[in-house]
């Protein structure tokens, strides 16, 4: 359990910031030449962004608004405003109140008064949603999935329009690939059963949201989840970014679990069996080397942040060589291992195969044995 010092240090990360920062997870941050950009280009106001081995965020222009959360493939940036488990919480509410529909609506909308607060949940904007949340509802049954704007083309943040879109259709198809006909829609209205029939019944009610009272949520919040436990600067007490990035016993930076990715993949097989047989996703991804190419370096593993790609124990049966074993489940199509292969030898595709994503056993790839050395030292060793 968190001590007094942790939850104060939470509730005053909740009320300076709207997203954290685990720098660590940054493929900026792990690698220098990561080409990943998604962040600083999600980003309607420039408030964050990844470079020279630095991932930062200006609060004073952040607007809370999410997208950065959303596109992030190594959930380097956590959303604060709301947390994941507030949000789920918010919705569970909402879909008991109208006896099944899930609605999301952002700030602006919400600020109209006409719909209910106990109906649907709010966000500070609907780029804040992403495709865990909606694919966990569709999972429970929750057949009617509705995000509510308030009129993006005329909101100074419109710029968020096509990522919103994005997360939609990215959701739509994999609900689609598991034989399901749920779908989440859009709209720039509140439907009729979350309206507002009485603006008094809400008198002496505070009216719910998520900008409120985060000294009494940082407690929950605390608790809850790990990463979010006690919110520090890099470089302040506790291990240094990096010490935190030092390689393992394994010879690997350290490695994580892409909680987001795992929920999407519950959330699938609880829809039932895939009914296609491969799936264009911006979530998992797939890796093919060529073997002819390669040197047998070993850096997609050493700078893979989930584990996707690791040296395998097996030896080739004829003792040519060696393996890599790669999952689809964990590969979060960051590229870092393309960016850091010296050979550029190694491809990330978006296209997956539905049977490797689900299943538990590792794909096998096979290097040729390293080349033999050549020159001064390759002399002197012989």
């Amino acid at each position: 359990m968190p001590n007094l010092i942790d939850i104060v240090e939470v509730a005053e990360a909740l009320e300076s910031k709207a997203v954290y920062l685990a720098s660590d997870r940054c493929t900026v941050v792990r690698n220098r030449h990561s080409s990943c950009t998604k962040c600083s280009d999600a980003c309607p106001t420039g408030a964050v962004e990844a470079v020279d081995n630095v991932l930062s965020l200006d609060s004073d222009a952040c607007v809370a608004c999410g997208a950065c959360t959303t596109v992030c493939p190594t959930e380097a940036l956590i959303p604060l405003q709301p947390l994941d488990e507030d949000l789920a919480s918010s919705v569970a509410e909402g879909v008991v109140n109208t006896e099944g529909m899930a609605v999301f609506a952002c700030a602006r909308i919400a600020s109209k008064r006409v719909g209910d607060p106990r109906r649907y949940a709010e966000v500070p904007c609907l780029a804040r949603m992403e495709e865990s949340v909606l694919l966990g509802l569709a999972a429970r049954g929750v057949e009617d999935i509705v995000l509510v704007d308030g009129t993006c083309s005329t909101c100074k943040f419109r710029a968020n329009v096509p990522g919103i879109d994005a997360t939609v259709r990215s959701a739509n198809d994999l609900i689609a690939a598991q034989g399901s006909e749920i779908r989440v829609r859009r709209a720039s209205a509140f439907p009729e059963e979350v309206l507002l029939q009485d603006k008094r019944s809400l008198l002496g009610e505070s009216r719910r949201g998520f900008f409120t009272s985060a000294r009494s949520r940082a407690v929950d919040a605390a608790g809850k989840t790990a990463e979010v436990m006690v919110f520090k600067n890099d470089g302040a007490a506790g291990p240094s970014l990096r010490d935190r990035l030092r390689m393992s016993d394994a010879g690997t930076l350290p490695q994580f679990n892409p909680e987001r990715r795992m929920r999407v993949l519950d959330a699938m097989d609880g829809l039932g069996a895939s009914t296609v047989p491969e799936i264009d996703t911006r979530l998992f991804g797939s890796v093919s080397i060529d073997e002819e190419a390669c040197s047998s370096c070993g850096m997609c593993t050493v700078f893979c942040p989930t584990g996707a790609l690791k040296k395998s124990e097996m030896k080739p049966a004829d003792g040519e060589g060696s393996f890599l074993e790669f999952s689809a489940a964990d590969c979060v199509q960051c590229r870092l291992c393309s960016d850091a292969c010296l050979k550029s030898c190694l491809t990330v595709s978006s296209t997956v195969s539905t049977d490797e994503l689900f299943d538990f056993e590792p794909r096998l790839i096979h290097l040729p044995n390293p080349p033999k050395r050549t020159g001064i030292l390759g002399s002197l060793k012989r």
